[in-house]
């Protein structure tokens, strides 16, 4: 899988990557054992939308 961490994610705090697999994908970078949040490619683009 090929994970991208966000451009804003420099400071080593408050860091995500994204991916996509059947939809997008969502990670801590600092906990990347942790939990994923897997979101709809429609919600996804709504979400970007909104931004």
């Amino acid at each position: 899988m090929n994970w991208r961490k966000a451009s804003y994610s420099g400071n080593g705090e408050a860091c995500v990557e994204v991916a996509s697999d059947q939809g997008i994908l969502v990670r801590d970078t600092t906990d990347r054992d942790g939990a994923t949040l897997s979101i709809s490619p429609a919600a996804w683009n709504a979400f970007l939308k909104a931004l």
